[in-house]
């Protein structure tokens, strides 16, 4: 796993919108016209950006597999942050969308930690080469980053086929939202609370 740089952009933003060209996450934030999948490519344009100015935009080494992450707690409203979120609005959303959108957004964050935590935004592997172990090699390793940083990962799916997958990697589901769709929100907890959960759930077994 490496960093993505700038020059890598594009291919980035060309994994990730063939990836979730039909994801009902994605597509309920994306206004739904003849112009939906460039609305698609803004989406991911626009989320490189944010994460590679407040986290990290990690590439597998074989250039792949890539992940968008971000780390809330670093977020700043700058002035180019300002700006993406304007261009996202008019190019992305659609201005009679936005405050559906924000909605949908502020419930998300509502069950978000306050403090330190990775936020797992995008995960995607070139199409014709899913499914062949790429993805959970590159997602091992975010874990492995995360843990050595002492964050706890957060993410949503939208895919029920995805809930297992990441299951496997010790996320659980701690929250659903009903929107169009259900909205499943998954966390992997820091190896060290993981164990205190396991206790106390121990504790009230043998109580």
């Amino acid at each position: 796993m490496k960093r993505a740089d700038i020059n890598q952009k594009s291919l980035v933003v060309d994994i990730l919108s063939k990836s979730f060209d039909d994801n009902r996450s994605v597509n309920y934030v994306v206004k739904q016209d003849s112009k939906r999948q460039a609305r698609i490519r803004r989406l991911m344009d626009y989320s490189f950006d944010i994460c590679n100015a407040f986290g990290d935009v990690w590439m597998a080494d074989d250039d792949q597999a890539c992940a968008l992450v971000l780390y809330p707690d670093k977020k700043r409203s700058t002035l180019n942050a300002i700006l993406w979120d304007a261009k996202l609005a008019l190019s992305v959303i659609g201005l009679t969308r936005v405050s559906q959108v924000l909605s949908r957004e502020s419930k998300i964050k509502f069950f978000h930690p306050k403090g330190r935590f990775t936020y797992l935004w995008f995960i995607g592997v070139t199409p014709e080469l899913q499914n062949k172990g790429k993805g959970s090699q590159l997602l091992q390793e975010i874990i492995s980053e995360s843990e050595s940083q002492g964050r706890p990962i957060y993410l949503e799916t939208s895919v029920d086929r995805n809930i297992n997958w990441y299951q496997k990697f010790d996320f659980e589901i701690f929250q659903t939202l009903d929107l169009t769709y259900t909205l499943f929100m998954l966390r992997r907890l820091k190896a060290a609370d993981r164990v205190m959960n396991i206790q106390e759930f121990d504790q009230v077994e043998n109580d």
